[in-house]
C-alpha cells in the first residue's frame, strides 16, 4: 500500500500508521420521562386527608432544651406548650414527630432542622 491507500475494511493508512474510521449513522435519542407517581392520599377515620410523611426530631448530646424548645417554636409556630411537650419527647423518648405532611413539606422541615443543628429524619407515617 502507497502513501495513503484505502484497505476494503475502512481504515486509512497514512505514513504506515492506520485510523480507523467510523461512520456514525445518525441516530434519534428519544428521551422520555417515567409517569410520576401519584401522591398516596390516605382517608383518616374523621374524613380528612391523612398526611403520610413525617419529620422526627432525635435526641442529642448537645442542644439545649430551651433552644429545641426555641425552634419548635420559631419554625413551627407551635405554642410554648407544645413546644415544650415536644421537646421533652425528644428528650425522654429520643424521638418526637414534630411535622407531617407530603413529602417535600418534610424534605424542607428536616433541611430546616438541620440548618438549626438539630438532628432530624422524615419518613413515610406507618
Amino acid at each position: 500500500m502507497g502513501a495513503r491507500e484505502h484497505p476494503p475494511d475502512g481504515r486509512t493508512v497514512i505514513g504506515g500508521r492506520q485510523r480507523v474510521l467510523v461512520a456514525a449513522a445518525a441516530s434519534h435519542v428519544v428521551a422520555t420521562a417515567a409517569p410520576a407517581e401519584a401522591e398516596e392520599r390516605v382517608e383518616a377515620p374523621d374524613g380528612e386527608v391523612a398526611k403520610p410523611w413525617v419529620t422526627i426530631v432525635w435526641n442529642d448530646p448537645v442542644n439545649l432544651m430551651s433552644y429545641v424548645t426555641y425552634v419548635f417554636q420559631t419554625y413551627f409556630g407551635h405554642s410554648k406548650e407544645k413546644a415544650e411537650k415536644l421537646m421533652r419527647d425528644v428528650h425522654e423518648a429520643g424521638r418526637a414527630v414534630v411535622s407531617s405532611g407530603t413529602r417535600e413539606e418534610m424534605e424542607r422541615d428536616t433541611e430546616a432542622m438541620h440548618a438549626y443543628g438539630l438532628w432530624a429524619t422524615f419518613t413515610k407515617d406507618a
